[in-house]
């Protein structure tokens, strides 16, 4: 039976390089209860990404006739690829009750919370412009030319983190995990969450005999 309460939807975006896909694998691995939006993408697959699991890999004409059936809540271009966030996968996996995280660019957020105010947003930093230069040459999947690419698109990205209702620095890792672990704890804490929730209980205790 399909529960009656949307779960919580979380925005989680950084620059390239950053760490939040490392992160959000971990907060998956620690949290059953929650789930993660798939991406469409017109870019090639990764060593190790999985289709279906990673992104869905299709191809430009494939996507654009999606974009025309209006099957995206948001889609951009990014890196000369074309990235889109699924209506029907968000609709299910929030009507079932769960926690949903979307991994996407600022722009894709700004949309998102458009659509869903009560979407919450974080933005992930590197310690340093040093720093995520030294992560990005440690991958060994980018040629010089996109990595300066990638640098410059960084600092563009970072410069809008003042949409976002949180922020955290990835310097340690288990530390910026911790915070995000802490900030999906405080959202499902919240009053509405939790009578949504525990409803059940919450009548029982409140409702006069």
């Amino acid at each position: 039976m399909t529960n009656q309460f949307l779960g919580n939807l979380f925005i989680i975006s950084a620059a390239s390089g950053t760490g939040k896909t490392s992160l959000v694998k971990e907060i998956l691995a620690h949290n059953k209860d929650i789930s993660i939006s798939i991406s469409h993408t017109t870019r090639l697959a990764r060593l190790a990404e999985i289709e279906g699991k990673d992104y869905f890999f299709v191809t430009e004409r494939k996507f654009k006739e999606m974009q025309a059936d209006e099957a995206f809540f948001e889609s951009a271009e990014c890196h000369g690829s074309f990235y889109g966030t699924s209506k029907e996968s968000i609709n299910q996996i929030r009507e079932a009750g769960k926690d949903i995280i979307l991994e996407i660019d600022w722009q894709g957020a700004v949309s998102i919370k458009a659509i869903f105010p009560e979407a919450v947003s974080i933005f992930i930093l590197p310690p340093s412009m040093e720093k995520l230069e030294e992560r990005l040459r440690a991958r060994g999947q980018d040629s010089e030319q996109t990595i300066i690419k990638r640098l410059a698109a960084a600092r563009s990205e970072m410069s809008h983190i003042e949409k976002f209702d949180y922020v955290t620095i990835n310097d340690d890792f288990d530390d910026a995990l911790k915070q995000l672990q802490a900030i999906i704890l405080a959202e499902r804490l919240k009053t509405n969450s939790q009578m949504k929730t525990h409803y059940q209980l919450i009548n029982q205790l409140t409702k006069q005999p």
